[in-house]
């Protein structure tokens, strides 16, 4: 072909972005955005990545699942489905008394949300844990542990850790909550395509989260919903749109979430999309019944941090003025 103006280098060489050339052994990797020299690794969930000639070489470590409820109505299921679903019933979060689980259950998470001032907003959740032979009751920060068989062993530990309560047992699923709408449970590795309900199956594969009771997958979420209904006599509620008639909550609302794009958390915004919790703390925010109760936002906030945090990226976004946390008070 004809001649090109440019820089070129010398055979055996590439150019390495920056002007200089470099043996193509000396290539980086690139991860979120960012690029590694070879040698260097990163975490990616409970895994280790080294670069090696431009390519990931990853351990393959089984890696415990994680669910997260917030705000308003708001999922993240354990294989990373996100997705908006508010009832006023009692719902089955997880349990592993599941058809495609052939040992015996050991644990059900039942939840139901409690819906506060005019309009659909969730303020806190009541939430029952049921256990081989205990069940815990949770609601407004009180805790009602019921044994079901006295003489039985307790097999779980219950924590106040921070604002937190937290519940671990030694079967390998943990449960926190923050006392008002947010729910996160962990499980074990060896729960893998053992779980359902809300949170899904935690096989490694997001397209079948939505498999209802019956066994079914299903398109809709409403539907999905309520298949894991404990009791069929409440009514289906449909999600509205809560923005829809309140546009200067609306303008108000992004302007306080703009903080999950802006660059405070953008060494994250390479690794953890942040559209899907900025558009939560909107909708969250229009919920709120008072324009100066900041719970909404800061629950859609503190989702997104979280993410960040398992993946890899700590960020130091509370102050004074923006959703503080009294540690002295809890420590």
């Amino acid at each position: 072909t004809e001649c090109v103006s440019g820089c070129m280098c010398p055979d055996g060489l590439v150019l390495d972005g920056s002007g200089g050339c470099i043996p193509k052994d000396q290539c980086p990797c690139v991860h979120g955005g960012h690029f590694y020299k070879p040698g260097e690794t990163i975490k990616v969930d409970c895994n280790t990545c080294t670069c090696n000639k431009r390519q990931w070489n990853c351990t393959d470590n089984p890696c415990k699942g994680t669910c997260t409820v917030y705000g308003n109505g708001h999922y993240m299921s354990f294989d990373g489905e996100k997705f908006d679903f508010l009832g006023d019933c009692d719902y089955i979060l997880a349990q592993d008394f599941c058809p495609n689980n052939m040992d015996a259950g050991t644990f059900r998470i039942v939840i139901q949300n409690n819906a506060c001032g005019k309009s659909l907003a969730i303020c806190s959740l009541k939430i029952t844990l049921i256990f081989e032979s205990s069940e815990i009751r949770l609601l407004e920060g009180r805790i009602q542990e019921i044994a079901t068989d006295p003489g039985a062993k307790k097999n779980y530990k219950v924590d106040l850790r921070g604002g937190y309560i937290v519940i671990e047992t030694n079967k390998g699923m943990n449960f926190m909550w923050d006392q008002k709408t947010t729910v996160v449970v962990h499980v074990a590795p060896s729960f893998q395509g053992k779980v359902c309900g809300l949170c899904g199956d935690f096989d490694g594969r997001s397209r079948n989260d939505f498999t209802t009771r019956g066994q079914s997958v299903e398109m809709s979420i409403q539907e999905f919903g309520n298949s894991w209904k404990i009791t069929s006599t409440c009514s289906n509620i449909n999600r509205t749109d809560l923005c829809a008639d309140q546009p200067f909550k609306s303008v108000l609302g992004q302007k306080h979430c703009s903080i999950i794009k802006s660059n405070i958390f953008e060494a994250c915004h390479s690794k953890v999309n942040p559209i899907p919790y900025y558009e939560s703390c909107i909708s969250d925010f229009c919920g709120c019944d008072s324009v100066g109760d900041c719970e909404c936002f800061c629950t859609s906030v503190a989702a997104y941090s979280r993410s960040c945090s398992r993946a890899g990226v700590c960020i130091d976004w509370r102050t004074p003025a923006i959703c503080p946390v009294f540690c002295d008070y809890y420590n």
